[in-house]
């Protein structure tokens, strides 16, 4: 790869960053580490506390304190987990099931406006070229995990997803 590829690439990766944290932002009153949890909260209810953690990339307390924001804020609730009575599952209320589809549909927004400037064809190439590029940076479960910690799985189901594919 040359060098301004290289360069163009990584301000790309910049600047969708930057529109993607701002267009989840304050979500229901949450910060980026926040609205991250109601989405994958939304995708894996009943996760537990530290598998929850795990995948936004939190310690054990700091996952605690986020819980406990997100509970006071009404957005989660936690429960007695039914396989294993000394641990506790995290589900989101109907009002956190709102805001984390609201943080979905908003990361869509952001990326459908981010590629409005190319053709369909340019597109489907940019999904041709994605595909084996995050197919090679999974290596484990909790790098995936994190990776689709805000995917819309109604669009690209686990049996379709190259994420989910190179999970070993």
């Amino acid at each position: 790869m040359d060098d301004r590829t290289a360069n163009l690439f990584a301000a790309l990766v910049v600047a969708l960053s930057d529109e993607l944290e701002a267009g989840n932002t304050h979500v229901a009153g949450q910060s980026a580490v926040g609205t991250a949890a109601l989405a994958t909260l939304l995708s894996a209810p009943g996760a537990r506390v530290d598998a929850l953690g795990r995948v936004i990339g939190l310690t054990g307390s700091g996952t605690v304190r986020l819980v406990d924001r997100l509970v006071a804020a009404e957005l989660v609730e936690r429960r007695r987990d039914t396989t294993d009575q000394r641990a506790v599952s995290l589900w989101l209320t109907e009002q956190g099931r709102a805001a984390a589809t609201d943080v979905v549909k908003r990361r869509r927004e952001v990326v459908a406006r981010v590629l409005a400037p190319l053709s369909d064809s340019q597109r489907a190439v940019v999904s041709e070229a994605v595909e084996p590029v995050l197919a090679h940076l999974v290596k484990d479960r909790s790098r995936a995990d994190r990776v689709c910690r805000f995917c819309d799985y109604s669009v690209c189901p686990p049996a379709d997803c190259p994420v989910e594919r190179s999970v070993p």
